[in-house]
């Protein structure tokens, strides 16, 4: 598939614009970033490009900026893993349990669950606010025997986590290939045979499950449209976790919840970034 790669700069460069532009632009349509000197280098198939939409978007970011401008061109074939070195020189360590790495890591604490992520595009690693806050999630969650599925899995770190904590069977599904393909491959890294990698979206979910655990790190309007399908696919008492979105969207992503039967457990916040957790009746 053909990708458009779109590298922006703004002033002021910070954490918080950075995020910002990130999660405008997944909203229409944008899968993968890397951040990069000056501010964000966006990726997204040429199919689902929109300028108007991305215009749009850019227009109507939700925070001041002094100075914004982009260039887009066709995305090169990289890589990635190359990419994500140069980005991240560090391993990850979160909840001091769990330890995420990639192969060219040589010094990695040691920690309850090693996980090992090479990402053909930077997403999904455990670097954000939202993938962090859901694996904390998993690792105070009774996973053994459980049934799991991964929706938007990325690279599938949270679908392996929670293999690695005794969960099973475990369906994890994305809309990219790339991701699916990276999965895979990342499921070899760690010896993991039980999961199930599926192309496609919340339509793919009808003949699946029952599950005991959805995973849902999207963002707010995805998972405000296919909320239903997921409540669809859980079992009685089964749990929702969901992020990809920010702590003043709670209040949308609850409502739904509730009108299919989801209700709100609890939530946690970190740099304005959300995850919330519902349990069906």
């Amino acid at each position: 598939m053909k990708y458009y790669e779109v590298k922006l700069t703004v002033v002021p460069d910070t954490e918080l614009v950075r995020d910002v532009l990130a999660a405008v632009l997944a909203d229409v349509g944008f899968e993968s970033f890397v951040e990069s000197d000056g501010g964000l280098t966006a990726y997204v198939q040429q199919k689902d490009f929109d300028r108007d939409l991305f215009a749009a978007a850019l227009r109507d970011l939700p925070v001041e900026v002094e100075c914004l401008d982009y260039q887009l061109a066709e995305a090169e074939d990289r890589d990635w893993n190359k990419v994500w070195e140069d980005n991240f020189f560090t391993p990850i360590v979160v909840g001091d349990r769990c330890v995420i790495h990639s192969t060219f890591h040589r010094e990695v604490p040691h920690a309850d669950y090693d996980i090992i992520i090479n990402p053909q595009m930077a997403f999904g690693t455990g670097h954000h606010a939202t993938t962090s806050m859901m694996i904390e999630e998993l690792l105070d969650m009774p996973l053994a025997g459980r049934a799991v599925l991964d929706m938007g899995c990325g690279t599938s770190v949270l679908a392996i986590l929670s293999s690695k904590r005794g969960a099973g069977p475990l369906l994890a599904v994305d809309i990219d290939r790339w991701c699916v393909d990276n999965s895979r491959d990342n499921m070899s890294l760690n010896g993991i045979d039980n999961i199930d990698v599926i192309e496609g979206d919340a339509s793919v979910l009808a003949g699946h499950g029952p599950f005991d655990v959805v995973l849902a790190n999207i963002n707010r309007n995805i998972l405000l449209e296919d909320i239903p399908a997921y409540a669809a696919v859980m079992s009685p008492g089964a749990m929702l976790c969901t992020s990809g979105y920010y702590v003043e969207d709670i209040p949308f992503i609850r409502r739904v919840a509730e009108e299919h039967g989801l209700f709100y457990v609890h939530s946690r916040e970190r740099d304005g970034w959300a995850m919330a957790a519902f349990r069906k009746l």
